[in-house]
């Protein structure tokens, strides 16, 4: 069947119907009109259907010419988008990542300025999504994934830990009183890997209830709700750092431990590996990780809060 495929017709014809002439189309694909004319009469044989009425110097397609530039169209468009994208996967100084949307806005985005400074010529995508990217069919270099590690066929390496407690609005902690969090209205984030349930099982915290809890799809809903004063919320210090250190949010005691586990990985299929791209990106997304968790242990101290390391997953 290969064999018999003439892909010069087929591209040739398709130039014809869209541009309408001989010349207009041989000009468009650098030969002569009589190339042009010469591979619609060999695909016309081959294919034992007349594909052009012709009306003077005008051309007009038949009913099977027209089904015939349909698919061709199509098909032509799918092989240009391919070559198009695989010049952009191509070019070290381009890089589509994907995050999450809050750990995007409060973690990733504050940050980016330092990439573009350091990084003036390259250009950036990045799209804040909360589903996984499908690597087969989206044009993404890594995804920052939030979770447990464990993608079946994809690279996965871990980015950072989450360093979860419970925090909340100085105002809020000081009209608990004694109670403390026995009388909080907890604050739950519906995506995290650690909600009030494992916290309280790990900690060892009796007498808890969760008859006022508000769930929350979103880490930065969840975090707002808890800076207007309406609880205490268990979240991560990868989203809540500049809120702590600018005292807007506070941990509720310093006897409550925070758990840290493996949470955010930078993942990819394996051939990505090979590219630049990724590879300084990785590089730079470490680097930031690294200051990022040298402020979040200076500022859990001057708290005295404990850390404590746990596994990832159910308790």
């Amino acid at each position: 069947m290969s064999r018999d495929l003439n892909l010069n017709g087929y591209l040739f014809f398709e130039a014809l119907a869209r541009r309408g002439t001989l010349s207009k189309a041989a000009a468009e694909l650098s030969v002569s009109p009589s190339a042009v004319s010469q591979q619609i009469k060999l695909l016309e044989q081959q294919l034992g259907v007349k594909l052009f009425r012709r009306q003077g110097r005008s051309l007009s397609l038949t009913l099977e010419g027209e089904q015939l530039f349909q698919a061709s169209s199509a098909a032509i468009g799918i092989l240009r988008d391919a070559r198009r994208n695989l010049g952009q996967t191509r070019d070290s100084h381009r890089l589509a990542l994907r995050v999450s949307p809050s750990f995007g806005v409060r973690w990733l985005g504050p940050r980016l300025s330092d990439f573009v400074a350091r990084y003036p010529e390259w250009k950036l995508r990045v799209d804040a999504a909360p589903d996984p990217t499908d690597f087969d069919r989206e044009i993404i270099d890594i995804d920052i994934r939030y979770g447990t590690g464990d993608w079946p066929g994809l690279h996965s390496s871990p980015l950072a830990p989450d360093v979860v407690l419970p925090l909340c609005a100085p105002g809020y902690r000081d009209r608990l009183g004694a109670g403390g969090l026995a009388d909080a209205r907890l604050i739950d984030s519906a995506r995290a890997l650690c909600q009030w349930d494992r916290w309280l099982i790990e900690t060892g915290q009796t007498g808890v209830t969760s008859d006022k809890s508000l769930l929350i799809d979103r880490s930065s809903m969840a975090l707002q709700l808890a800076l207007d004063g309406a609880g205490v919320v268990l979240e991560s210090m990868t989203l809540a750092a500049r809120e702590v250190a600018a005292g807007r949010l506070v941990p509720l005691c310093p006897d409550h431990p925070a758990l840290a586990f493996p949470a955010y990985w930078i993942t990819c299929p394996h051939r990505h590996l090979s590219r630049r791209a990724v590879r300084v990106v990785s590089a730079w997304l470490a680097d930031q990780v690294a200051s990022h968790e040298a402020e979040v242990m200076t500022l859990l101290d001057g708290f005295g809060v404990e850390l404590r390391e746990v596994a990832p997953g159910p308790a």
